[in-house]
């Protein structure tokens, strides 16, 4: 099953930043980014990322794409609610403020 085969689902390929901002201003449920590093990274550069679900899971790797890189502004948030998974992973829920 690819992608365009999902009900409420919008592929991006080009101009992220300005799609996605149409899209928060449409009425409607939120987005959802869902493993990708270099999307969130950008959404964030354009300040248009309104909460984080950080996701711990007890697997220690040696290596891999880490989510928060050159990053020029900090970025406040505020805690919001933990969920525990039942394979030991914790989602961590932060608005930003």
């Amino acid at each position: 099953m690819t992608a365009e085969n999902l009900n409420n689902t919008i592929i991006i390929k080009d101009d992220v930043p300005n799609k996605v901002n149409e899209i928060k201003n449409q009425p409607g449920k939120d987005i959802l980014i869902f493993g990708s590093p270099a999307v969130s990274q950008l959404l964030m550069q354009h300040d248009l990322i309104d909460s984080y679900w950080i996701f711990v899971n007890p697997i220690i790797l040696g290596k891999g794409v880490p989510l928060f890189t050159e990053m020029s502004n900090k970025i406040k948030l505020k805690f919001l609610k933990t969920k525990q998974f039942a394979n030991g992973e914790f989602g961590l829920n932060y608005s930003v403020r």
